[in-house]
């Protein structure tokens, strides 16, 4: 489901070539935020299986910094050596601010019992 939609947003939305890689650069920054946000789901929480369905199941098929790799890779075999170091550093940058701030919004608690649970899966 996650590729799916990631597939469907980079096909409705096509960034040029030599333009930057906005679509996979939004992907993988709401994707980060939203994987740092499974501890906040309750039912992720008591029941491991959905953390590892949407965790790595669907969320893990929706980021895809394998392409944000070939992407930066293209930008700097064509030349675009600032917009192509500008796209890596900041998708790793943004993913982590992202994850930075959706790891606020949970608690202690909320991380060790989401750990705990995944651990005895």
């Amino acid at each position: 489901m996650g590729a799916v939609a990631r597939w469907s947003l980079t096909d409705l939305f096509p960034v040029g070539a030599g333009h930057f890689p906005w679509v996979t650069f939004a992907i993988n920054v709401v994707g980060s935020g939203l994987l740092a946000a499974l501890p906040l789901l309750a039912i992720a929480r008591s029941r491991p299986w959905i953390g590892l369905l949407l965790g790595t199941g669907v969320l893990g098929g929706f980021t895809t910094m394998s392409a944000a790799s070939a992407e930066t890779f293209v930008l700097l075999d064509r030349g675009d050596t600032g917009l192509g170091l500008a796209y890596c550093v900041g998708t790793l940058c943004a993913s982590l601010v992202a994850v930075l701030l959706v790891d606020r919004l949970t608690s202690d608690q909320h991380r060790r019992d989401f750990e705990l649970a995944e651990a005895d899966e």
